[in-house]
């Protein structure tokens, strides 16, 4: 079977629930071979982010030149961004984070590298908004994300308040209030004409009652409520809302698994419903590590006792110390 390779181009998640390191877990489990471009450094856990070292945006290119130029690549997953001012630990706490290219200059490296290896199917996870509301990117960075790594993506996968910062960006008119379900589809339609193939809307933050409305009462969440659009075709992804609090790191996994799946040869759609699948079957089997929201399982569906699908050369035996081998 032909290795399907993807690099991913993140910042690092020290506590390994999301970033580069949840990336990775989730290639291996789907059987693909995993490369990384390190955008930044993160000293962070399940309760948030304490400290960052950012990588040079000329080192973030060497790296993936270095990566492409040997090995090749089928799919690029890029987890944007993530830039902090120099602030004080107890702010930085309260913005857990994952993927991240840091700048402006850094954005428009890594544009340029995709530009340069013929623009690669990319798979393109804009993190943008920090849990709390906060904007983690400088307006400079979001224009360009906007207008240079857009029309390089085949599929964009914004959550809600990601779609809302990049249409503001825009300047764009009468941005809608989401209030249901029509509502994800309208900002996919208008985030569908900056360039990018497919948009994929996460609803996770916003869940809906059983009318695919935005509920009154918090007890009538219901479903999560995904919106894939194109062309000429928009297709909903609903699953029932869980309410673990083991979700660090879902869109990083969402993503790379959705990257993963277009390397093995699945078309977008296909590759999308299976990425929701997987996802959430990670959020219920979760085990729980940390003291805030922790990680998914990233190895549900893996028989990880199963026997190599080869014979071994090794042996085994007792050493006896007066025996010459």
């Amino acid at each position: 079977m032909e290795t399907r390779r993807i690099l991913v181009i993140a910042g690092s998640d020290s506590s390994g629930g999301a970033g580069l390191e949840a990336d990775q877990k989730v290639i291996a489990a789907h059987q693909c071979y995993a490369m990384t471009a390190t955008t930044a450094l993160t000293a962070q856990n399940t309760q948030g982010v304490f400290d960052i070292h950012y990588v040079p945006s000329a080192f973030v290119s060497k790296q993936i030149d270095a990566c492409i130029d040997d090995i090749g690549v089928d799919v690029v997953k890029i987890g944007v961004p993530g830039y902090f001012p120099r602030v004080s630990a107890s702010d930085l706490t309260m913005s857990p984070i994952a993927g991240m290219l840091a700048s402006a200059e850094t954005v428009d490296a890594v544009a340029q590298a995709l530009e340069k290896h013929g623009r690669p199917t990319c798979v393109l996870d804009p993190v943008m908004v920090a849990t709390i509301g906060a904007q983690l990117l400088p307006n400079a960075a979001v224009t360009n994300v906007r207008t240079r790594l857009l029309p390089l993506t085949t599929v964009l996968t914004p959550n809600i308040p990601e779609a809302r910062l990049l249409l503001e960006n825009a300047g764009t008119k009468s941005i809608p209030d989401i209030k249901s379900a029509g509502d994800l589809v309208h900002i996919a339609t208008l985030l569908k004409s900056m360039g990018p193939k497919y948009i994929l809307i996460k609803g996770g933050h916003l869940p809906f009652n059983s009318h695919y409305q935005v509920p009154q009462q918090a007890e009538t969440r219901k479903y999560v409520v995904d919106v894939l659009h194109t062309d000429d075709k928009t297709t909903l992804f609903i699953t029932d809302f869980s309410h673990s609090k083991n979700t660090h790191g879902t869109g990083c996994s969402l993503a790379s698994a959705i990257a993963s799946d277009l390397a093995r040869g699945d078309q977008v759609p296909n590759a999308v419903e299976k990425a929701c699948r997987y996802v959430e079957a990670g959020i219920k089997t979760s085990a729980n590590l940390g003291h805030g929201n922790g990680p998914i399982n990233h190895f549900h569906s893996l028989e990880m006792a199963r026997q190599p699908p080869c014979e071994s050369s090794l042996r085994v035996r007792d050493w006896n110390l007066d025996e010459e081998l």
